[in-house]
Parts: structure tokens; sequence; C-alpha cells
């Protein structure tokens, strides 16, 4: 790793690879086959006291930043675990930031001990089948009536739904006007995930099969309004507090699976002979592998720059972004080199890689696509016209 650690860090590091070990590539590639949620892992972490890295003291998280949030869940991809291990914690990391941010004393108090502990699970209910990427289309509407809101709409791409008790949910709470903002009138929930007021389908999917991603159909899911985050309308602004570091955290999470990756490779390259010499030793196999631990020390540095400067207070959003993106593209072809150093065997899931390359698509397309980065760095860093 090309960024320097200091010693509370590099211990931090050594402690998650030490929780890590009872859990390495043979136990994801079990949950893989049987889709069985990763109880113990979690438990482990949760024991740990790691999911509440980011999260105050005073309601027993750590009070760490997200530098150390991404040594953690950079450490725990490269174990093997790939996005079906960062994914099983990854919303504890971030999610719950609108409440320590804009949530009241009591919603604090309520609602962000038994998320630290793990004794409680959230999902994030934000993304919707007719908007896609345009958040201010969704069309999930929230009721005021007397001391609630009344919901209903559907939701797509949850993941973590079927075992969760909360569900952060970003609902219209007034009509979309043309003339202002397409964000204005979302306002922010978070509340109990009643089963009988909403259905959850789980979505058979490509990869990281462990962590269930689902569709959520909401019929008049009655919402005290205690559970409401800040204003109404306003929910939109409080969701893009958590969007930087969610972008740092992903980011590291894909380069974790393209260093676990490249050693797979490094090794089977070292070992594997063919015509009576290591494959290895041939510029063919070098120079990609070569290639690709340069792209992800590049992208790493861009991981921890961002890092540091959301922790610092300082503007992020130009790095965040950046890192997401290349850090998603080096995972990416790492695992794909990967696969073709391994030969035929790169096919066989045994040898792990090809659970990667599935896992690391995750990173290039969710939560936000390459191109709309690409937007992002042309609109506000290059400074050219609106493109879309």
């Amino acid at each position: 790793m090309a960024i320097r650690l200091n010693d509370d860090q590099k211990t931090l590091q050594d402690g998650i690879k030490r929780l890590c070990n009872d859990f390495g590539d043979d136990y994801w590639l079990a949950r893989d086959n049987d889709g069985h949620w990763p109880e113990e892992f979690v438990k482990t972490i949760a024991a740990s006291g790691w999911l509440g890295i980011c999260m105050p003291t005073k309601f027993g998280g750590a009070g760490l930043g997200v530098y150390e949030a991404a040594i953690v869940m950079q450490t725990i991809s490269r174990s093997g675990g790939g996005f079906a291990a960062a994914s099983s914690i990854h919303i504890n990391l971030f999610g719950p930031q609108p409440i320590v941010q804009f949530g009241t004393k009591e919603q604090q108090e309520r609602m962000l001990p038994g998320l630290i502990s793990g004794t409680e699970r959230m999902c994030f209910g934000v993304t919707e089948p007719n908007a896609g990427l345009d958040t201010g289309a969704i069309q999930t509407k929230a009721v005021r009536k007397g001391d609630e809101y009344i919901i209903s709409g559907q939701k797509i791409w949850t993941s973590t739904a079927k075992g969760a008790d909360k569900i952060m949910l970003l609902a219209r709470t007034s009509p979309r006007i043309e003339s202002g903002k397409s964000t204005d009138g979302l306002t922010l929930f978070h509340t109990n995930l009643n089963r009988d007021q909403i259905e959850i389908r789980e979505i058979a999917k490509m990869g990281r099969k462990a962590v269930d991603s689902n569709a959520l159909f909401i019929d008049g899911l009655h919402v005290p309004i205690e559970d409401r985050i800040g204003e109404e309308g306003s929910g939109f602004k409080y969701l893009l507090h958590g969007l930087n570091p969610e972008r740092i955290l992903i980011g590291a999470e894909a380069i974790g699976i393209g260093y676990a990756a490249l050693e797979k490779a490094v090794n089977y390259a070292t070992e594997r002979e063919v015509f009576g010499r290591a494959i290895g030793k041939n510029q063919a196999i070098q120079h990609p592998l070569a290639d690709s631990w340069m792209k992800l020390e590049a992208a790493n540095l861009m991981v921890f720059e961002a890092a540091r400067l959301f922790d610092s207070g300082e503007a992020c959003g130009a790095e965040a972004n950046a890192a997401k993106y290349l850090g998603a593209e080096a995972s990416h072809e790492s695992c794909e080199r990967a696969i073709l150093t391994h030969g035929g065997m790169g096919y066989a899931k045994e040898y792990h890689v090809e659970r990667y390359l599935r896992e690391s698509y995750i990173a290039r397309i969710a939560p936000v696509s390459r191109e709309m980065i690409l937007n992002y760095i042309s609109e506000r860093v290059l400074e050219l016209p609106r493109s879309y």
C-alpha cells in the first residue's frame, strides 16, 4: 500500500487482518455458493466495535474518520471477502450520517446505538425502477396525516433488506416543480421496516450472493413524524452529506479486490510452469500485472487523499468521485488480468479470481455510474457545459 499510516492506523489495520483470518477465501466461496448471510463475520466485526467506526463515541462509536474507515473496508475486501464482506457492514459506516448530522438529540439517542452495536440492521431505500440515476424523478409519495406520514411506492436495489430492522427512506412529500430543483420536496425518514406494509422481493444477480439485493413494494407504510429526519422537503440535501464518504469507501473496497486478484495472479505466475519454465518469466504475463499494480496504487492515493480532505472538512467532491471511478476501473482490470493469468483455471471457482471479477462490476455500476462521474468532473472541475 502506497499510503503512509501512523502507528494507530497500522494497529487498526493489523487488528482487522487478524479478525479476517477466520474468514478467508474458502468461507466467502461457500457464501457465494449457498447465499447465506455472513452472520458469523458480521457478529465478529460488531463485537470488535468497528460497525460504528465513524460514529460519535457518546453513542458507542469509535469517533474516527473516513480515512480509518477506508483502511478497515479495504483490508476486509482484500482479505478475500471482496464486496460480499464489505457490503455486509458497509451501510453501518456511512448510512447513519444523516442522523448524526441532522437528527435531533432524541433521534440520535434512539436510532444510533443499535446500529453501532449491531443489534439493529438498516437498509437504504432511495433508488427506484423508473428513476434510476435521476433521483429527482422518484415517485414514492409520503402524505402527511396528522402526526404521521403514509408512504407508498417502489424501491429497487435495496441491499440487506431481508434481514433489516430499519430503513432509511427517501420519499416525495411535495410535487416536483419544473421551475425549481428536481430534488426539492424530497423528505428523508428512518423508520421500522414493517413487512406488513413492505413486500420484499430478492433480485437474483451476478455476484455477491451472500448479501441480498431487493425490490421493495411499499403499500401504506405508517411512519410517525418523529421518524422524519430534519425538515420536510430537504431530504436530498441531508442525503448528500453521506455521498462523498460512500464513494470513498466504495473506491477503497474495489481496490481491495484488485489487490487480492493481483496477489493471486502473481502467486500463480510464479508457481505455474509451462514448457519447462514459470509463466511469470514471460513479459506477456509480467507487464499487464505490473501495469495493474501501478494503476491500483495510483487509485489508492486518490482514495486516501479524498478521505483526508473529507476528514479535514475540506471540499472533496471531485476527489471522492475520482477515487470511486479510478478504484473501480483499476480493480476490474486487475481481476480480468488475474483470470487470464490463470488461464483455464481462472474460470474455476476454486481459484477465486472469477468471483472477484463478478463482484468488481459492482463498483463500475453503482452507486453512481462511470458516466455520471465523468459528467461531474467535466462540469465541476473543467467547467464545461452540462451535457444532459
